[in-house]
Formats: structure tokens, sequence, C-alpha cells
């Protein structure tokens, strides 16, 4: 994997993966930006929640636990006095009319092999979670 960041104003940068995917990250006007995109930290959050639902999706698939809605809301914590995230806690919000202990099984396991979830981790973050069933 690759990435490359290309300045363009202010505190506003072009970032791409390399694999022609680019997006534009700034500060928020509150912080001297532009508000032009998400902060390179709020991407790290989005991150975790699309990496969750990727993996579990991955992980409901090998499962047989079929889903036809699912959604993964992240609240970050980041106090004024850190230097970056101390918490994480995410809903698991899912349609399936399979039985709740089956979809925490996959979560479990969803968990132990999320890449960007292990990088919070092995940081230090704590990360919590919750399901609902819809």
């Amino acid at each position: 994997m690759k990435s490359k960041s290309i300045w363009t104003r202010e505190f506003q940068s072009v970032v791409d993966n390399g694999r022609n995917h680019s997006l534009v990250i700034d500060l928020p006007e509150n912080k001297g930006g532009s508000n032009s995109g998400p902060t390179a930290l709020e991407i790290c959050v989005m991150s975790f929640s699309g990496c969750i639902g990727t993996i579990f999706a991955m992980v409901a698939q090998k499962m047989r636990l079929p889903f036809h809605r699912m959604e993964v809301l992240v609240d970050a914590n980041k106090p004024d006095d850190a230097g970056t995230i101390t918490d994480l806690h995410f809903i698991l919000e899912i349609a399936t009319s399979e039985p709740k202990e089956k979809v925490a099984k996959c979560l479990e396991h969803t968990m132990k092999t999320c890449p960007v979830g292990l990088l919070f981790q092995q940081a230090g973050v704590n990360i919590t979670n919750e399901i609902t069933m819809l």
C-alpha cells in the first residue's frame, strides 16, 4: 500500500492511495481551514467504520448470516487534553432474521480480524460496541 499527500493551499491537501483514488483533507473553518474535506483524524474514524462494515460482511458470508441492511455508527472521543482519540464506541445496526447471539459471534470474529480496529487496539484506544437489531 502507498499514499501520497500533495499540499494545495492553507491547510488543504489531496491524498491518494496510488491506485487512482484520492480525496481532499482539510481543517474545519474554526481551526483555520476552509472545511473542504474531512480531517486526517476523521478519515481514521471513517476508515474504522468502513473496515468494521466490510469485515463483518465477509465474516457474515462465511457464517451464512444473511442480512439486508447494516450500518456502523461510530462515536470517537478525543478529549481536549489528549493528543489523539482515546475511546471509540460503535453501534452495529443490522436487519436480519438471525438471532442476536449469531450476530454477536460474527461481530466478535470481525473485531479479531479488522485491520483498522486492530491498529486502534494496538494504540491503546478503548473500543466498545453494541448491537441494534432492526
